[in-house]
């Protein structure tokens, strides 16, 4: 067995010890299938007849999710809306084993729902036809803010890791994520940042995965090779002032920086003939973090997370990847 894959072992077998809080907004992902019938005489578009409803626990609960099924102890502290939504995504959490104390929940707030209308006949593949966002509006008020500040200045006390989830709907506001750097420097936690929009407001944690696009638009650099993707990462690493910087590159694999100077860029793993790419983002930074909170060297994590998000594309909708997974993957089956 090699040293890389006797240290993505070890990084696995101590994922089960670990307990991650994921501070970030709390998403329902919607899946409303239906079935081709006929065009409609009112427009020019197909009619589906409905055939089911799907609800899964997406964003930063689908962050949450990963982390429980790679065998660690999840905490998710986010808001949601006094809806119906709202008590579904408890209820989702709830049957996926993971607690709802750190769920915070406010009057006249709606809870972020993304519902995908999915359309197939009885043979074919169901594909997304459209989407719809129903988002809260305005920032959280004074009292939200202060319960998410307490929540996390408790529950995440004895964390070994804080993982910040932000799809842009105002749940990490600049205090917030000053009492993740306090709570983390007191708990000797680490803190990766996923960050949709506001990457560069989150300077100073250990590490984060922006996407090569999301590379190039904050960098304002070509990133059309290896060369200037290095280019590029090395810029944002140092505006972040970040121990490590993961960069997801589809289906040209990964690029790691770590701060001392080395660069490594990670093949995809698998096949380059996805599924679907629905939050696998979530996958690979709940990887990186748990294999990071191990103690695992960046490489190592690296490697887990691109094995880890190669599994979970070939899957369709919002899913997760578990341990014995990920274990099967890296021929490691049997081991305890």
């Amino acid at each position: 067995m090699t040293e890389a894959t006797n240290g993505m072992r070890a990084a696995v077998d101590g994922f089960g010890a670990r307990t991650v809080v994921v501070l970030g907004d709390l998403i329902a992902d919607e899946y409303l299938f239906g079935k081709p019938t006929r065009i409609s005489r009112e427009a020019p578009v197909v009619i589906l007849r409905f055939a089911e409803r799907e609800v899964l626990l997406g964003g930063g609960a689908n962050a949450a999710h990963n982390v429980c099924a790679l065998g660690a102890r999840a905490i998710p502290i986010g808001v949601i809306g006094r809806d119906g939504a709202g008590e579904e995504l408890v209820a989702l959490l709830h049957a996926a084993g993971i607690p709802t104390d750190g769920v915070v929940s406010e009057a006249g707030r709606t809870t972020t729902v993304k519902t995908r209308i999915m359309a197939g006949g009885y043979q074919a593949t169901r594909q997304q036809v459209v989407r719809l966002d129903r988002e809260p509006a305005g920032e959280l008020s004074p009292t939200t803010e202060d319960a998410l500040l307490g929540r996390l200045t408790a529950l995440a006390a004895r964390a070994d890791a804080i993982l910040v989830s932000d799809y842009g709907y105002g749940t990490v506001t600049p205090r917030v994520f000053e009492r993740v750097k306090t709570v983390a420097r007191r708990a000797n936690a680490i803190v990766t940042v996923d960050s949709r929009y506001q990457l560069p407001r989150f300077g100073g944690a250990t590490a984060a995965t922006p996407n090569e696009a999301e590379l190039e638009q904050l960098t304002g650099m070509p990133v059309d090779d290896e060369r200037s993707v290095e280019k590029a990462g090395r810029q944002l690493l140092e505006r972040l002032d970040a121990r490590v910087l993961l960069v997801t590159r589809g289906s040209r694999g990964m690029a790691l920086f770590e701060r001392d100077g080395a660069t490594t860029f990670v093949p995809i793993h698998g096949t380059d003939e996805i599924a679907d790419v629905t939050g696998a983002g979530d996958t690979v930074i709940s990887t990186f973090t748990l294999a990071l909170a191990c103690r695992a060297a960046p490489a190592v994590a690296a490697a887990l997370a691109n094995v880890a998000g190669g599994i979970v594309v070939m899957k369709r909708g919002t899913a997760t990847v578990s341990r014995a997974e990920l274990r099967q993957a890296l021929g490691l089956r049997g081991e305890p």
